[in-house]
This record gives structure tokens, C-alpha cells and sequence, in this order.
């Protein structure tokens, strides 16, 4: 029987009385309101990574390799230049996942969404061994979590990024402080795509558990992949936050915990495993790379 529903994403049995050995591993997802920025900036050869990496990312946290994308294009009227630059992104990060991309559907809807705007849908089907599927089950206490670091503000809270901007009085023209980018360029830097670099470490063995960091920031995710009555520490010094975290900490003048409860991925992805000790520098020099 395949695990239930709660995931990141959802397993399916290949074959009749599970015969074959495998689940299909199927998640979908889109990249919310970052596509505001999107239009704000005329950047749209990124977003289409972005759309790829929220729907691979949550599959591969089962241990499940990609092996194909589907995307769903909606716009008022067909812009092809700027449908080119989409779905060069797409192709991008299907060529990132190492999965096809099967396919997809371009609808235009001239009454329903304005003029030069558009939305994005994906979705991504993977396959994992039955034997080889990770679920957090076997999580005990003592065990650590390892952080794969964020590109920055990957695909969620960008609600609040918006307010956080408008507080600032800048605009997405101005430089991020300290920075060479704009905050424009800063805020629409790609999700990070880990599906080859956790493969990579999984294939080591000692992986218990790995949690996508999406909306609700670690509050909300990392609870997910724990057996009930586990809990974690997480001690906040011990990462570098990219410079648009500070940035947004420094305007919003908050504490440190809520601003990681209610907002993003400063770290992208956790995994969970026991064997820090015999695996640590390994995974710290595949983290630094």
C-alpha cells in the first residue's frame, strides 16, 4: 500500500497487486506571486525554473528521481516572445532535474487575466524503489538535520517581500545594499533545483527524511517528515542568510523566529539523517560546491 496523504508528494503503485516494485511519485505546484515581480521587472527567463524546481524539489524529498515535467501556460493574449522566455525556463530546469519535458498546455483567456500578464502550473511524476522510499518513519531522537542553502527568496512569500518593499520606500530598480544586483535581480534569482545533488547523497545511504522549506518556512515543513512526538532544534547561527534576507530583517525590524516561521526558505532543503559523524565532511564539501 502506498504512504498515505500529508506528503510532499504523492505515491502511486506501478502495476496490478503491486507486482513491480516501484511507486510513481507525482507533485504539482506554481510559483504564486513571485510572477507579480515577474511582470514589475520584464525578467521571464528565470520564472520558468522556478516553476520546474517547486514541483521536482517536493518529489525528490521521497527519494523519487524525475522523469518527466508537464506545464500549463494561461495568458490573456499569446505574447510569443515572452512565451519563449517561459518556457526556455522550463526547459532549463527539466535539463537541471534531468527529466523530460513531456509536454504541456498554453490557454489564452482574453476575459479573464489582464493584458501582458499570465499564470504557471507544473507537474512532475518521479519513480522510487519500493525498498528505497524515504518517509521520516524511521527518525529517532539524536538524529541531525543538514541544510542545503537557498539562492534566496525561491518561490514563496513574496506577499510579504511586497510589503517588505513598499515599507522600504525603494523600488525594484534600486541596488540591493551591499550588493551589486538590483533588488529586482535579487528577488527573481531562481529557485534552487537540488534534485542531483540530493540524489547524490541519498545514493550514500543514511538519509532518514528530507523536507522541502516552501511557504510556512521551517514551522510548518520540517514537521512533516517527523514521526509524531519528534520535534527539532535549530540553532540560527548556524548558516550565512543570503544578503535579500538581511536586507528584508533590517526593513521589517523583527526577531529572528517569527521572521522564519511565517516567511521563506533561508535554507532551501533538510534532510535528516543519523550519520553526521561518518558522513559530515563528505556532505559539507557537496553543500559548499
Amino acid at each position: 500500500m502506498a504512504p498515505g496523504i500529508g506528503g510532499f508528494g504523492g505515491l502511486f503503485p506501478l502495476g496490478k497487486d503491486d507486482l513491480l516494485d516501484s511507486y510513481l511519485v507525482a507533485g504539482t505546484d506554481g510559483v504564486g506571486t513571485k510572477l507579480k515581480l515577474a511582470f514589475e521587472t520584464g525578467i521571464h527567463d528565470t520564472i520558468g525554473i522556478d516553476l520546474v524546481a517547486m514541483s521536482v524539489n517536493d518529489i525528490v524529498t521521497s527519494g523519487a528521481k524525475p522523469l518527466f515535467f508537464l506545464d500549463y501556460f494561461a495568458t490573456s493574449h499569446l505574447d510569443v516572445d515572452l512565451a519563449e522566455k517561459v518556457i526556455r525556463g522550463i526547459v532549463d530546469g527539466c535539463q537541471q532535474s534531468d527529466c523530460a519535458l513531456l509536454g504541456g498546455e498554453t490557454a489564452e483567456m482574453p476575459d479573464f487575466y489582464a493584458e501582458g500578464e499570465y499564470d504557471l502550473s507544473g507537474f512532475a511524476v518521479g519513480i522510487v524503489k519500493k525498498e528505497l522510499v524515504i518517509d521520516g518513519n524511521n527518525i529517532v531522537a539524536g538524529d541531525v538535520l543538514i541544510g542545503l542553502p537557498s539562492s534566496g527568496v525561491h518561490s514563496n512569500g513574496f506577499s510579504l517581500v511586497r510589503r517588505v518593499l513598499d515599507r522600504s520606500g525603494l523600488s525594484l530598480k534600486n541596488q540591493l545594499p551591499g550588493n551589486d544586483l538590483t533588488l529586482g535581480e535579487a528577488l527573481m534569482a531562481p529557485t534552487v533545483i537540488y534534485v542531483k545533488q540530493v540524489l547524490d547523497i541519498v545514493g550514500k545511504g543514511g538519509v532518514k527524511g528530507i523536507a522541502h522549506i516552501t511557504g510556512g518556512g521551517f514551522t510548518d515543513n520540517i514537521p512533516r517528515v517527523f514521526p509524531k512526538g519528534l520535534g527539532a532544534a535549530i540553532y540560527n547561527n548556524s548558516w550565512e542568510a543570503p544578503p535579500v534576507f538581511k536586507w528584508i530583517q533590517e526593513v521589517r525590524s523583527s526577531p529572528a523566529n517569527p521572521f522564519l516561521e511565517t516567511f521563506i526558505p533561508i535554507l532551501g532543503l533538510l534532510l535528516v539523517s543519523s550519520l553526521l559523524s561518518h558522513h559530515g565532511l563528505l556532505v559539507s564539501n557537496r553543500l559548499e560546491t
